[in-house]
């Protein structure tokens, strides 16, 4: 295993090197724009096999992977905000096709105006496309879960998609611990030899449907993302041995005991984490993390058991804001927990557009609940900050 730094665009482009694609579609935005520069240069000095190519947009790029998935190719591609934008309707066709393409997404605002903050809005836009989504906490954790995404989507023909703090960790540098290729490759297998499409045996794929077969097939998506989960955890021991670490669904930190839980995703769980042993020795309560790394499908039985009797409120961090809504996390989240019958209370810390998190924000949110803020009130992170 080799030790080095790197930033996580360069963290994915080493991950998806280790996993020996055979087509690679590329089209530039920032923040993931190193990303596929990186792969690039892999390709160009002979250190990755295969087919790079360069199309004229982002709804190109998933468009060439969706008809070399069904070549039988390993296949991937980058992007990030209005490119994932550009994107939306073929990746209804890849997920509906059951082709399991691995994509990088680098969170950034969506527009109006022009903002480069990491806000989660482009990825939760594409939630109901039928594509995995997990995010990323750390530098390190981008370069497995690129592996862990291409071996979840070919044993399962759905697309995953990677997601991570464009800037906070797209362009920060971290240590990372680069695993053999020989370890990969045994955790990660060849594509079947024989792929879907071959010349001489002419077939038939995407014919009309009527809606009994389309609602089948939903249904079977459907049944087989509710396996991700638990195939996930199932996972942990092999990447333990592969990769000297594991990742889970969810993950919980001092939940122990804990009287108020923070739930929050990507980067910002970092801040949140290294925040614990402050808060608790401030507050009378104590506070502990939950951090969700897969988001679709949602591990809402993972998130249930990790909640003790004793949490009595939650706090919701999200880095998004739907119109005439809230929060998307904290919507699905709540919703989950009315259903398992949670009786505390849940309440939104909002940093949509990008807001980073700090230690003394968190402090201060957590001081309002503490005033029985009502539940209905949102606790923006501007003006925390004072604005």
């Amino acid at each position: 295993m080799q030790k080095t730094i790197m930033n996580g665009n360069q963290a994915a482009a080493h991950g998806v090197k280790l996993c020996r694609p055979q087509v690679i579609s590329a089209f530039p935005i920032t923040p993931q724009t190193s990303v596929v520069e990186t792969i690039a240069n892999f390709w160009a000095e002979g250190k990755l096999e295969g087919e790079f190519t360069v199309v004229d947009s982002e709804y190109s790029a998933m468009s060439y992977l969706i008809g070399a998935s069904y070549s039988g190719a390993r296949t991937f591609t980058a992007t990030s905000s209005h490119g994932l934008a550009y994107m939306h309707e073929v990746l209804h066709w890849a997920a509906g096709s059951r082709l399991p393409i691995v994509m990088v997404n680098a969170n950034r605002a969506m527009g109006a105006p022009w903002c480069l903050e990491p806000d989660q809005g482009d990825s939760l836009a594409q939630r109901d496309t039928g594509w995995m989504q997990i995010y990323c906490s750390s530098v390190q954790e981008i370069l497995h879960t690129v592996i862990i995404a291409f071996r979840l989507a070919e044993k399962t023909r759905i697309p995953c998609m990677v997601v991570y703090d464009g800037f906070t960790l797209s362009h920060t540098y971290e240590p990372v611990d680069i695993p053999e290729q020989d370890k990969v490759d045994a955790f990660l297998p060849p594509p079947p030899e024989k792929p879907r499409l071959q010349p001489g045996e002419p077939v038939h794929h995407l014919p009309l449907a009527d809606s009994f077969r389309m609602s089948a097939l939903k249904r079977d998506h459907f049944q087989v993302m509710q396996q991700f989960p638990a195939m996930l955890s199932g996972m942990r021991e092999e990447m333990e041995k592969t990769f000297g670490r594991s990742y889970s669904p969810l993950e919980g930190k001092e939940m122990e005991e804990a009287k108020t839980a923070v739930i929050s995703s990507g980067a910002v769980s970092q801040t949140v984490e290294s925040s614990l042993t402050y808060l608790n020795q401030e507050g009378e309560e104590k506070v502990g993390l939950i951090r969700i790394r897969l988001f679709r499908p949602f591990p809402a039985r993972d998130l249930v058991s990790l909640l003790s009797s004793g949490v009595e409120k939650i706090v919701v961090v999200d880095r998004n804001l739907t119109g005439g809504s809230r929060g998307i996390f904290y919507r699905e989240i709540r919703s989950y927990l009315h259903e398992a019958g949670y009786q505390g209370k849940v309440y939104e810390l909002n940093l949509g557009g990008g807001i980073d998190i700090t230690q003394e924000l968190l402090s201060k949110c957590l001081e309002k609940i503490r005033q029985e803020l009502s539940e209905e009130e949102i606790i923006w992170g501007v003006e925390l900050y004072g604005g």
